[in-house]
């Protein structure tokens, strides 16, 4: 079986949510991840804080630069992700359409690269 991250986009602002809304968010993501579980599908997952509490290390220079803030300007982040196995890309999309729902945000599914034969 392959693994594939899937990706959720925040917009910025989406913080600012009313609390229910959040809450059900909230209540509809778990649901999903006890779905994946029962399936045999989660390898790991999780949630992240705002962009702006990001710290980017860079070292495309000559010396290793550290600066606040997320690397790409722009108004949507990565908010959260999950690792999965499926059988195949078709099966990944299925899986990646019930967390588009649950989490009320664009999902990006990709492929891990194949490990390297030794």
């Amino acid at each position: 079986m392959t693994q594939y991250m899937m990706s959720v986009y925040d917009a910025e602002g989406v913080q600012d949510l009313p609390e229910d809304q959040i809450a059900k968010i909230y209540a509809d993501v778990d649901a999903f991840n006890q779905e994946l579980m029962a399936a045999g599908k989660w390898v790991f997952g999780g949630g992240l804080h705002p962009a702006e509490t990001a710290t980017v290390v860079d070292m495309s220079g000559e010396e290793i630069t550290i600066t606040d803030g997320p690397y790409a300007e722009t108004k949507e982040h990565v908010g959260g992700f999950w690792i999965i196995e499926a059988a195949d890309l078709d099966e990944a999309l299925d899986w990646a359409g019930k967390a588009t729902r649950a989490c009320q945000g664009a999902v990006e599914v990709r492929p891990f690269q194949d490990e390297p034969q030794t």
